[in-house]
């Protein structure tokens, strides 16, 4: 026994209207993966730094050179100075000239906080003005470094 429940026209009409049902699901695993990835894109890669082979720039006249050796003591051009003399010294050296360069010199197995100590100390003098010192990239690398240290 089959029942007709119809108005008499058996046609099914075309549904004009958009499906969104799979754009929302692809846009929501597109939003879970980038959520998931760009945590993953910021964490802090150890990294080697390059040489600089930067072109030289000219020197002054007279350039006021701090040296900071191996064993932490200051040199003020070729005399040593103290950590709590080292303001009155460089403001006779640089005549009171707060602007004028100071061309920071250290020595390379110094530690990194070692040498932020002495530019901290340089900028509680008032000498914001600090270019640091390096050899220039001769293009042999470490390889021709350590070819051309004699051995011990």
């Amino acid at each position: 026994m089959a029942v007709k429940l119809g108005h008499g026209d058996d046609e099914v009409g075309e549904i004009a209207d958009i499906n969104v049902t799979p754009f929302i699901d692809v846009a929501l695993v597109l939003l879970i993966i980038f959520m998931v990835a760009a945590p993953l894109s910021t964490v802090d890669v150890p990294v080697d730094l390059p040489t600089s082979n930067a072109k030289v720039q000219p020197r002054p006249d007279k350039p006021v050179f701090l040296t900071v050796k191996r064993d932490l003591s200051l040199s003020l051009g070729e005399e040593g100075v103290s950590r709590d003399g080292l303001r009155g010294r460089l403001d006779a050296e640089t005549g009171g000239d707060r602007d004028r360069r100071i061309f920071l010199r250290a020595d390379a197995g110094l530690p990194y906080g070692d040498l932020m100590g002495v530019m901290n100390g340089l900028r509680a003098a008032g000498y914001l003005k600090v270019a640091l010192v390096g050899l220039e990239d001769t293009g042999q690398g470490t390889a021709g470094a350590a070819a051309s240290s004699p051995a011990p």
